[in-house]
């Protein structure tokens, strides 16, 4: 945007313009919206809604830009009055719907896009965001009519098909999901993101062709950052399928580092956060709940791709048991917990908010990993809490947190160094918590687990004080959905492939491998 000085002397010119001759500023905000030039554009419309022109279009424009900018409250605000002057807009409806989508405000989208669909029974796009808001409340079956509308109302939906394809596959459909991503690259060979999806699946004879595009060239013309970042991660799974490893490392590289110029390691702050919460369990005592009933809580934490993933699918084989999955509810009731003073406790506001995900339930987990920073704070305040701490091969741990290409959050995993820290970090504060709490936490060694499935699950279930079934033993069938970067791994029956594969990138690895061996615990991981 231009200097403030700039935007005064534009100011001072504009005023004097006689009102008829605003339509001028309008047009002249369309023209350089149209041509590209938003930062033109934006100053225009600001000054449009500054004088309060009451055109519809101004006010959604200038919302579009202010969401693609990150401005999301002020983008709905935007939106929002553009409604107001004309309400039966269905392209206004869908593009509010959008922006709350972005504001995790599910349930107010999903009312945006249904007004959207009831004004334009035709719209592609409010029925593909209606689709993939419905995916986001877990409302498969809904997600999937409106998504395959999408198809119907345009064959030719890249969009249609490769949200759908994305969808079947997070819930397991893979045989359907693959043949619908492949679909939409048969539409539209350069769009980018399928080809990340397919590169996660089975490979098979008839893949060669896209294969051979996805390494071109070509495919890399007039692509941004964003979908170079795609490219390079999905030819590396593909080099790794190979066992082409030293290719693999050098596109996962190139991924990383452009990842990493986009988004910054997020690795102190949470370093910083692990501390201050560590300090705070100290100095906060158990609450008394004994004569209160509360459900059994279990917390699975760790590292991304730890075996969390895999641990949640064999407990939720347990038909009582209600899985939340990746949702930062904890961490939500303990800031309103502290914001009163702790007169309203953790564990009562904690209830409520899984009152509101579920009507019943007698066990829960929940698998938001970073919540082993609030270990002390879980096990101190939660009534009937069991805390599962899943580790790994901290090198085996880094080197597939660096190839996940995580959707959002995450970003230290592109620093080899930063994921080695931030993994240090969780070791020193769970070890110190486990000295506090150990009856309350249970150490979950993945390289076990996969090696000894029936020992290591059977102890698991014995610990949480459960009749044991052999039916945990058999977690890829269970149907749940799965939105993590392992929901194709968990769909295959349990096996140590991927144990020791840090060696294939011993190489890559070695900054995060000079951090990691100056711990004496870990000194020997080099050899």
């Amino acid at each position: 945007m231009k200097g403030f000085g700039e935007q005064n002397k534009f100011k001072k010119k504009v005023n004097k313009i006689t009102t008829p001759s605003k339509e001028k500023i309008i047009n002249q905000a369309f023209l350089f919206h149209s041509q590209g030039n938003i930062r033109e554009a934006e100053i225009y419309y600001k000054y449009c809604v500054d004088q309060k022109i009451n055109d519809y279009r101004v006010y959604s424009n200038y919302g579009l830009i202010l969401k693609n900018k990150g401005n999301l409250k002020e983008a709905e605000i935007s939106l929002k009055k553009a409604i107001q002057l004309n309400p039966n807009w269905s392209e206004g409806h869908n593009n509010i719907g959008t922006i709350q989508k972005d504001l995790r405000k599910f349930s107010e989208a999903k009312i945006s896009l249904r007004k959207a669909i009831e004004l334009d029974a035709n719209s592609v796009n409010a029925h593909c965001n209606l689709g993939n808001i419905l995916r986001e409340l877990k409302n498969f079956q809904e997600a999937e009519i409106y998504l395959r509308k999408v198809i119907e109302l345009d064959p030719n939906s890249t969009l249609g098909y490769a949200n759908l394809g994305d969808m079947l596959k997070t819930i397991g459909r893979l045989k359907e999901a693959k043949i619908l991503l492949i679909k939409t690259i048969e539409i539209n060979p350069n769009f980018v993101k399928p080809y990340f999806a397919l590169s996660k699946l089975q490979y098979e004879i008839s893949d060669k062709k896209w294969h051979k595009y996805l390494f071109s060239e070509q495919f890399l013309n007039k692509k941004n950052d964003r979908e170079k970042i795609n490219i390079y991660f999905s030819r590396s799974n593909i080099r790794h399928k190979e066992k082409k490893y030293y290719e693999s490392s050098k596109n996962l590289q190139l991924a990383n580092k452009l990842k990493l110029s986009l988004y910054s390691s997020e690795c102190n702050l949470l370093i910083n956060k692990s501390q201050t919460l560590l300090k705070e369990s100290e100095k906060n005592k158990q609450i008394d709940n004994s004569k209160s009933y509360y459900p059994m809580s279990i917390f699975i934490i760790g590292m991304p791709r730890s075996g969390s993933t895999l641990v949640e699918s064999i407990l939720s084989i347990n038909k009582k048991l209600k899985d939340c999955g990746e949702i930062n509810i904890l961490e939500k009731a303990y800031i309103t917990s502290r914001k009163f003073n702790q007169k309203k406790s953790l564990a009562d506001l904690y209830m409520q908010e899984l009152n509101q995900l579920f009507k019943e339930f007698s066990i829960t987990t929940n698998k938001w990993l970073y919540n082993y920073q609030y270990s002390g704070i879980i096990a101190n305040e939660i009534p009937n809490c069991k805390i599962i701490h899943c580790f790994r091969n901290p090198l085996d741990n880094i080197l597939s947190i660096n190839r996940a290409n995580f959707e959002r959050g995450n970003y230290y995993s592109s620093s080899l160094i930063d994921s080695a820290k931030v993994y240090l970090d969780q070791e020193q504060i769970m070890s110190i918590y486990k000295d506090k709490f150990r009856q309350k936490i249970y150490d979950l060694n993945y390289d076990l687990l996969v090696k000894n499935p029936h020992k290591e699950i059977q102890s698991l279930i014995n610990w949480l004080g459960w009749k044991w079934n052999t039916s945990y033993l058999s977690p890829e069938l269970n149907e749940r959905e799965v939105y993590t970067a392992s929901n194709v791994q968990v769909r295959s029956p349990i096996n140590s492939k991927s144990i020791g594969g840090w060696k294939n990138y011993k190489e890559m690895l070695r900054p995060a491998m000079e951090v990691i061996t100056k711990k004496d615990k870990f000194k020997n991981l080099s050899y």
